[in-house]
């Protein structure tokens, strides 16, 4: 079975360096969206970033590549989620793929004021949420 990106982007070439590669910030960026993404569709509620526990910048990102961002969960508290982003690309010639950063991001649930809730994936000590 293949897996779907959470998030694909083209980044432009206002999205360069000084070097001409695309700047570390904008993937970033996109790896936050997409992690929060994959978090609130996991928790069911809205989510906000906590924390960045490990990134990696393996390989430049081109203007022209073609940015894909897969996530999974990898660990849930009573109200955080971390997820794994892993951002591969596709060269904008041939079919080669890059792996070019990966990361541990955490976000945590929010209440509709924006303080920290227990989302409905924790459990007390009875297994109830």
């Amino acid at each position: 079975m293949t897996r779907e990106p959470t998030l694909r982007a083209a980044p432009m070439p206002s999205d360069c360096n000084a070097n001409g590669d695309i700047f570390g910030g904008w993937v970033l960026s996109q790896m936050d969206i997409a992690g929060g993404v994959a978090a609130s569709r996991h928790l069911g509620s809205r989510c906000v970033t906590r924390a960045i526990e490990a990134m990696t910048f393996e390989a430049p990102i081109r203007v022209g590549d073609v940015v894909s961002l897969f996530t999974s969960i990898i660990r849930v508290g009573r109200t955080s989620v971390t997820v794994h982003i892993e951002t591969i690309v596709h060269r904008k010639f041939g079919t080669e793929t890059v792996k070019v950063t990966e990361g541990d991001f955490v976000f945590v649930a929010i209440d509709e004021d924006g303080h920290p809730t227990v989302h409905g994936m924790a459990k007390d000590g009875a297994g109830k949420p």
